[in-house]
């Protein structure tokens, strides 16, 4: 074989090197982004695991949902809500979860589409610029996809959440016009006004104390209280926020319902600072070999 001959071969074999050093490099790359969205889902997952936690158990630690009483004249079915809090949750959660990583992914997606265009590939040599344009694709993907969560909501899920709401008297919400017009009894009205208030934003515990107080003292006095078809877990969620604590039989039968909530919490806090730390740490490994590797494709192209 002849010296020029020769120096081809190695030269492919150092092209051939050079394109897998950049395969593995890109395919690290993207197994520290994943370790690294691992890490920013677990720690988004802490914020809400007292959520999750209690409601499993169909606990909250405020009052997220309206509950209808089973002893009610009034048809109110309609604005009723077809899933619990637990799944309402979950799926605002997933809604989040979706829109955070599609935008992600999909800002970076764009940046590399718009690379491929002169004007965007000249000025994309700055980092501070490809960096903008990354954040201005991921505020545009995020608000299309907010328009759309919205746009799915239908006719009846906007119709329950106008239902509660009011400016600054009760007597403003819908559910209180249709119950001072209705004969239904007081305590299922101290019921229905007592979550209303709860679930005003922020929440009127002002207004909400009479009417549990007045659902308090019927529990005490009155022997058919249970006929009402009061929900115990929604007592003990507007006591503990009203009160601070469960005071009545009712809401206090659900203790064991809260000792395993706050067993699953504590689990679930323990198994995500677990992943986090695994997570961070393999992500920061795996981020300094790509960062090596690059830098020793730089050399090789350098000296090519």
């Amino acid at each position: 074989m002849s010296i020029p001959e020769s120096q081809n071969a190695q030269l492919q074999s150092v092209e051939q090197r050079l394109v897998s050093l950049k395969k593995r490099q890109k395919h690290l790359m993207w197994f520290a982004t994943t370790s690294l969205s691992l890490c920013i889902l677990s720690i988004f997952t802490l914020y809400f695991q007292h959520d999750i936690a209690f409601g499993l158990f169909g606990l909250a630690s405020e009052t997220k949902q309206l509950y209808f009483p089973a002893m009610m004249n009034l048809d109110l079915s309609y604005f009723s809500s077809d899933s619990d809090y637990i799944f309402s949750l979950f799926k605002w959660i997933g809604w989040l979860i979706l829109k955070f990583f599609g935008s992600f992914f999909a800002a970076f997606i764009l940046v590399s589409i718009l690379k491929h265009f002169h004007f965007f590939k000249v000025r994309f040599k700055s980092l501070v610029l490809r960096f903008v344009a990354w954040l201005l694709c991921f505020i545009l993907v995020w608000t299309g996809m907010s328009f759309v969560q919205y746009d799915m909501k239908d006719k009846k899920e906007k119709a329950y959440a106008e239902l509660t709401q009011y400016d600054q008297n009760i007597q403003q919400s819908k559910i209180a016009q249709y119950l001072q017009n209705s004969n239904e009894d007081q305590y299922v009205k101290a019921y229905l006004l007592a979550q209303t208030a709860l679930l005003h934003k922020p929440a009127d515990l002002a207004t909400a104390k009479p009417y549990l107080q007045m659902l308090v003292d019927a529990e005490r006095q009155n022997p058919k209280f249970d006929q009402y078809g009061f929900r115990p877990e929604q007592l003990w969620t507007m006591q503990q926020q009203v009160y601070g604590k469960a005071i009545t039989p009712v809401a206090q039968s659900v203790k064991d319902q809260v000792k395993n909530a706050e067993l699953i919490e504590k689990m679930m806090q323990f198994v995500l600072w677990t992943i986090f730390t695994l997570s961070l740490v393999i992500a920061l490994f795996l981020y300094l070999i790509s960062s090596r590797l690059k830098t020793r494709v730089y050399r090789i192209e350098q000296s090519l």
